[in-house]
């Protein structure tokens, strides 16, 4: 027979729960962060069984990783990484395109209201799947995990130059999608 029992608080705990394999942990750190981690993956996949896939992938993957976690740090912040870089990984697998680079990118500043203000996110996330990966991929890095230019790069192996390019159209195309309610209600 399994026991489940909570370990509420003991974060140091849990770990050694999980370097030691014990199944209570594992399940308690997978529900206590289901609900954080869950909404990254949903930004980066274009389904929710995709995003399910990714985050099973990257549970699997802290639980690998444990040990090199290093207490007093955000056990959120590390997890969350991960899963943006298996997100990223996921993608790889699947296609391996290159974005076409242009050297010259021109930021465009509007007076209008936010648009994201008056959305839900569930609209939001709606919208963004209908981004390319590759738009998707750098809206989310960019605006919503707060990662510069050159790290992107770095990460999906672009130019500085393609991701903030890329970034532009993103806006772009999202912004179209947001306004043109045919499109945004078509799934």
């Amino acid at each position: 027979m399994d026991y489940s029992f909570k370990i509420w608080g003991n974060e140091e705990g849990l770990i050694e729960g999980i370097l030691k394999k014990k199944r209570w942990a594992q399940k308690q750190l997978y529900e206590e962060y289901f609900e954080v981690l869950m909404p990254i993956c949903l930004r980066y996949a274009g389904t929710r069984e995709e995003a399910e896939d990714v985050l099973h992938e990257s549970y699997i993957k802290i639980y690998k990783s444990i040990d090199k976690y290093k207490p007093g740090t955000s056990l959120k912040g590390w997890m969350s990484r991960i899963v943006v870089n298996t997100s990223i990984d996921h993608y790889r697998k699947r296609i391996k395109k290159k974005t076409v680079e242009l050297d010259n990118v021109y930021h465009l500043k509007t007076r209008e209201e936010d648009a994201l203000q008056t959305l839900s996110v569930e609209e939001i996330i709606t919208a963004m799947r209908q981004l390319s990966y590759m738009y998707r991929t750098i809206f989310n890095m960019f605006v919503v995990e707060g990662y510069p230019h050159k790290e992107i790069a770095k990460t999906l192996k672009i130019s500085e130059s393609t991701s903030r390019s890329n970034l532009v159209k993103a806006r772009k195309k999202l912004k179209e999608i947001l306004l043109s309610k045919d499109k945004f209600y078509d799934e």
